[in-house]
């Protein structure tokens, strides 16, 4: 039995893709002898409905220096971002003072349009590696890990915050009565958290459980998200729905009380409720997708394999760790993966030990087929390597079902 990490009630599971690694933990060959291995499996509580991880990492072995993720790598990202700040910078950064708390700022993506504008800001970030990156870009960064006594301090050197913001964040972090008691801490009376992760409703309406990894440790709706929120003296007072990362949603939170809730948080409610998204039918039925696409996945490379076709990965994201491990991939199957991140090039994936090699090893030559693990950005990439398909070459999709695109 495992307790909520939200209420303390009991959560029960309805999907386990067994023994994988770190998602983002991309080694030397050499290196592969110490790699980490924990049961990934995921279940839901029955009294606040926060879905969840049942077994959580370490998140020192996650975030640290050597952490490989860039926000702004995407110029999707660099767009959606620059767009959230100047909305920020509209509607609650207007004082006289203003002052916005960013948590798990990364490599400042975020906070580059905030700082241009003058505003005090602060990014709050514990992988050494891409604050590093942030500061050198002349943004304000503390890196460590967000919890009750970071905000006193922050608190104490800055004073209150009008905004503390995330983006893909907060399901990170498990520790979520610390984060609320510094949420109180360190905001003002007016002030919100705003953060995006995400949503359960599309991760089980497009079947994408490779969502589903180490660094997500829960998986948000509004119905969960709202539960929260009141336990811990707050409020779910906005939602909006985001096309990024696969389907989002933005959440913002103000103490109880302190703003009126939009139409948006009651009718993605009631869309809830009636979609069923937290029935133990509905989620018998998303673990039975994932198991379909999994044999159809597997059953494809192997005839592609038999067939003489070359595959390729494209993307070396954390969450094709799931994908290649819960469905046993192999070198043989899908020769390399190419991805634009230095940090993982060279090096091989977790857990099946994949090889990395730069993007420019997709067109030399091209291979038959790219099986896409960066989904999420696939009109980017596609329209990026157009050469690709005019040569002939097809794309593998997996989510929601797998197809071939040519």
């Amino acid at each position: 039995m495992v307790e909520c990490r939200v209420c303390g009630d009991v959560v029960t599971e309805f999907i386990d893709f067994g023994q994988q690694p770190l998602s983002d933990a991309f080694r030397t060959e050499e290196e592969t002898r110490e790699e980490f291995f924990y049961r990934l499996a995921v279940g839901q509580c029955g009294s606040c409905s926060m879905t969840q991880l049942l077994e959580e990492v370490p998140r020192t072995k996650m975030f640290h220096t050597d952490y490989p993720y860039f926000s702004s790598g995407s110029s999707v990202m660099r767009e959606h971002f620059e767009n959230t700040a100047n909305k920020f910078l509209e509607q609650e950064l207007i004082g006289s003072d203003p002052f916005i708390v960013e948590l798990g700022s990364n490599d400042g993506i975020m906070l580059r349009t905030i700082a241009k504008a003058g505003v005090r800001h602060l990014g709050v970030e514990p992988s050494g590696g891409v604050a590093e990156h942030a500061r050198a870009q002349g943004i304000n960064v503390l890196t460590e890990f967000f919890e009750a006594t970071t905000a006193a301090a922050v608190r104490a050197e800055y004073g209150p915050a009008d905004v503390v913001y995330a983006a893909n964040t907060m399901c990170h972090i498990p520790y979520v009565d610390s984060i609320f008691a510094g949420l109180d801490a360190l905001l003002t009376p007016g002030g919100v958290f705003v953060f995006e992760d995400p949503y359960l409703g599309e991760i089980v309406e497009r079947t994408s459980f490779d969502q589903i990894y180490d660094e997500h440790f829960y998986f948000f709706s509004a119905t969960s998200v709202d539960a929260m929120a009141r336990r811990f003296g707050f409020e779910l007072v906005d939602v909006q729905r985001l096309t990024v990362h696969g389907g989002e949603v933005r959440y913002t939170l103000a103490r109880a009380g302190a703003r009126a809730a939009t139409p948006a948080v009651a009718e993605l409610l009631a869309e809830e409720s009636v979609r069923g998204l937290h029935d133990r039918d509905c989620l018998a039925r998303f673990a039975a997708e994932v198991g379909v696409v999994r044999t159809e996945l597997i059953a494809l490379l192997h005839k592609l394999k038999a067939d003489g076709a070359t595959v390729v990965g494209y993307g070396a994201t954390a969450k094709s760790a799931t994908v290649i491990n819960y469905c046993g991939i192999t070198p043989d199957q899908v020769r390399y993966v190419v991805d634009t991140t230095p940090a993982k090039q060279h090096r091989v994936t977790p857990g099946a030990h994949l090889p990395v090699r730069p993007a420019e090893a997709f067109a030399a030559p091209y291979p038959d087929y790219a099986l896409l693990f960066a989904w999420n950005h696939a009109e980017e990439i596609m329209a990026k390597e157009s050469e690709f398909r005019a040569g002939g070459g097809k794309w593998i999709l997996y989510t929601p079902n797998v197809r071939v695109v040519d």
